[in-house]
């Protein structure tokens, strides 16, 4: 099972906290440092010192690790066109020295498209298949030659397709809960499948769907890596799961229903749960950036009985 730290930097983060945060992922054996990517908070937090871009971010960590993934849950298609977002991720990958992944989705918090004046189109899903087309289609196109695509939303005319990411294929994760469609993306398009802040019981079910999808499509259904994102508020005791479950303004019973959380072992034994219906990978949601110490928990008592 690995377990990759996930950021919600809207929430109120500057880089030099995603920094610290990722350097710290790393020197304590984390597989990955992933973020979100919205530009406005949600919730009752004051979001200080304001929003940060998601690839500005990874490209920035890219040069400051050497060894751990980097990656979005989940970039949304409406913030970038496809070609522009292609560019962005190859140069990213090539400064890290082949570690990136790729997470995205068709994008769904709309006031932060209205508080930032980027269009929020009613059909996004269709644009965020199109996209997937266009973005993978350019990684895979051979030097020297050109790609072209003619869509209902992007047309491109004879693109070289440049840059190249330094992996010969960069992972292309995506997630959600969508019956139907969803999996039918992932099937075509996916390297990993992800399902955010599921139960277990839902967790199997839609796993079951992407797998079908994927036979359908004519893939072995192993091809896949099957996750989870879920909240993470552990502690050595009690009074310690209450104060960070306090720091991020939840409740230890909901957070224990919904989450991973509560004392090392009773995180081991639910996460071993998720591994019995086929998750292979967890994204840690750590909501209290300013709490290293808690990263340093996970990883000596939680991540070291996983191995």
């Amino acid at each position: 099972m690995d377990l990759r730290i996930f950021t919600e930097p809207q929430q109120g983060a500057s880089y030099d906290t995603l920094l610290a945060v990722a350097k710290a992922t790393e020197d304590l054996g984390f597989d990955a440092f992933f973020r979100s990517d919205h530009y406005l908070r949600m919730g009752d937090v004051d979001g200080l010192p304001g929003p940060t871009d998601a690839w500005i971010t990874l490209a920035g960590l890219a040069r400051e690790t050497r060894r751990i993934r980097l990656g979005t849950l989940m970039t949304a298609a409406t913030f970038r066109l496809p070609g522009v977002l292609a560019i962005q991720v190859a140069q990213v990958d090539q400064m890290s020295g082949g570690r990136v992944e790729l997470g995205l989705g068709a994008g769904w918090f709309d006031e932060e498209h209205t508080a930032y004046g980027i269009p929020f189109p009613k059909d996004k899903f269709a644009r965020l298949e199109e996209q997937l087309a266009i973005v993978t289609g350019l990684w895979a196109t051979e030097v020297g030659k050109t790609f072209d695509f003619r869509g209902k939303y992007y047309e491109l005319t004879d693109s070289p397709a440049l840059p190249k990411p330094a992996q010969a294929r960069i992972p292309v994760l995506i997630g959600g809960h969508g019956a139907t469609r969803t999996p039918r993306l992932a099937a075509q398009y996916a390297d990993e499948f992800n399902i955010p802040f599921a139960s277990i019981e839902d967790s199997e079910q839609q796993f079951g769907r992407v797998r079908a999808a994927a036979q359908a499509a004519g893939r072995r259904a192993d091809d896949l890596t099957y996750s989870n994102a879920l909240v993470v508020c552990v502690g050595r005791d009690d009074q310690e799961v209450a104060r960070r479950a306090a720091a991020i303004g939840r409740e230890v019973d909901e957070l224990k229903a919904n989450g991973l959380a509560g004392s090392p072992a009773e995180v081991v034994d639910k996460i071993g749960r998720y591994a019995e219906i086929g998750s292979r990978r967890i994204y840690l949601q750590i909501l209290d950036l300013s709490d290293l110490d808690h990263l340093e928990l996970i990883s000596s008592q939680v991540q070291s009985q996983l191995s």
